[in-house]
């Protein structure tokens, strides 16, 4: 892997900022900030976004990181991006089979069969944690029944064993290797799988074999420390009750492997430009991670996820990246084929709506930005 090329530039190392809602210098820019604003107009707290346009780099901001302080967002706040580092797990599992020390296709049971034991370990392959397909429950689920259930997770230490038993214990979506549902739990056993393999804990191997080379220093894995390390906006959760939860200070070993990393946009960018632009894996092992299982067995064409990586149709064509959620911060990233456009957002608040439902305003607000972004159009 080869570290990623000089940053985008805006005249020559100038990046252009629409901060707060101000009007920036260009039209397409001024048109994102206000599809962003739109976002805070319609109740979320803060956000902030890194677009790459070609060579321009634009970073905009909305709304607060602090409701007590009325601090706003800066575009290099660190992020819980959660459900993004499936994409980096991935990558080193992928390297891990080019380079023969496991088999995409063999049985999880051979290399783990105390974790995975019995007719499943057998049954379940390595690909199928890797492209949810594995009929494994979400532990997760658990946690998501209620925002006070899990904002309450952030307060235990999990050991990654209990949260792989939590998911062997619930009912399977299906048989293995039959349809796609996606389930925390995969990446959580993907996560002892490298260390069985390698013998060094998965966080040691991802930061040698990603952060490292690509230069991520925004970039970390916080393990038993329930703070972030360096500038970052609040994370909120409403509660029931109609208050709001600051969920800043959270143990995210609830999440581990499955999504414990913290990163800014220009990191989470960076590292996909190198993957999608064949920096990261070599091409044989590209195909593979691009090998797509769709989401819905009734719209092929609407969808589908990867070995760590998800697509979705645009009028661009398809769109890869990756979706993280964590207790008061959620991403969205996309990229276009070769990362020429891309958007990495970071919000403030979540668990607004039930998992699932895409009809709240500020839903509807993020993917007309979105959109926008990925239109790819130019001033």
């Amino acid at each position: 892997m080869k570290r990623n090329d000089a940053p985008d530039t805006l005249s020559r190392g100038a990046e252009a900022a629409f901060p707060g809602g101000s009007a920036g210098e260009d039209s397409r820019g001024k048109r994102l900030q206000e599809l962003l604003d739109a976002e805070r107009d319609a109740g979320l707290i803060g956000a902030f976004a890194q677009v790459r346009d070609g060579d321009l780099t634009r970073s905009l901001v909305t709304g607060v990181a602090d409701v007590t302080t009325g601090e706003p967002p800066r575009a290099d706040f660190r992020h819980r991006v959660g459900g993004v580092i499936k994409s980096f797990v991935a990558v080193v599992v992928l390297r891990l089979a080019g380079e023969g020390r496991l088999d995409l296709d063999a049985p999880v049971g051979r290399y783990l069969p105390e974790v995975v034991p019995g007719d499943r370990g057998r049954r379940i392959t390595v690909r199928m944690l890797l492209n949810h397909t594995s009929g494994i429950g979400d532990y997760l689920e658990r946690f998501y029944a209620t925002t006070e259930k899990m904002a309450e997770a952030g307060t235990r230490t999990f050991t990654p064993l209990e949260l792989v038993r939590m998911g062997l214990a619930m009912p399977p979506t299906g048989p293995a290797g039959d349809n796609w549902s996606y389930a925390n739990t995969n990446y959580i056993i993907l996560g002892l799988l490298i260390e069985r393999i390698t013998g060094r804990p998965y966080g040691d191997e991802l930061r040698e074999r990603v952060l490292g080379p690509l230069g991520l220093t925004g970039t970390s894995l916080p393990g038993t420390d329930p703070g972030i390390r360096g500038p970052h906006q609040r994370a909120y959760l409403p509660m029931a009750d109609g208050s709001v939860r600051d969920c800043t200070s959270y143990h995210m070993s609830a999440f581990w492997a499955a999504g414990e990393l913290i990163s800014t946009a220009a990191d989470v960018n960076t590292f996909y430009r190198a993957l999608l632009r064949g920096e990261v894996l070599e091409p044989g092992l590209l195909r593979e991670m691009k090998d797509t299982v769709p989401f819905s067995p009734k719209a092929p064409d609407a969808g589908g996820y990867g070995l760590g990586i998800l697509w979705f149709g645009s009028r661009r064509g398809r769109m890869w990246g990756h979706n993280g959620l964590a207790a008061g911060h959620t991403t969205y990233c996309s990229n276009s084929e070769d990362a020429t456009t891309q958007v990495t957002l970071a919000e403030t608040y979540n668990l607004y709506e039930p998992l699932g439902s895409h009809s709240h305003p500020i839903t509807t607000a993020r993917q007309a930005f979105t959109d926008e972004v990925m239109s790819g159009s130019e001033d």
